[in-house]
């Protein structure tokens, strides 16, 4: 599913135009954005939880040449999925 899927869902299920439903979407990503920039923690209730995690600086390997790389420190999203989540897609394979 991609973002324009679920703004169509969105306008469609709710008789917005489609720009409105844009707005919405966008205030959601963009307000999950900057939570996320902000050291915060998303949790949705039986979806799951995103979170930044740091990772330190290590030295790597050019895989293309072998040479030693200093791969520096970075900060990346993470997504925990949720129970229920987890349930349902399990519940689904049977």
């Amino acid at each position: 599913m991609k973002k324009s899927d679920v703004i169509d869902a969105l306008a469609k299920k709710h008789n917005l135009e489609n720009d409105q439903a844009i707005q919405i979407i966008n205030l959601v990503f963009d307000g999950s954005t900057n939570t996320l920039k902000n050291n915060g923690r998303i949790e949705i209730r039986g979806f799951g939880s995103f979170s930044v995690k740091e990772y330190g600086s290590y030295e790597g390997r050019n895989p293309k040449t072998g040479n030693k790389v200093v791969v520096k420190p970075k900060r990346l999203p993470v997504f925990k999925v949720g129970k229920e989540l987890k349930e349902r897609v399990e519940r689904s394979r049977q």
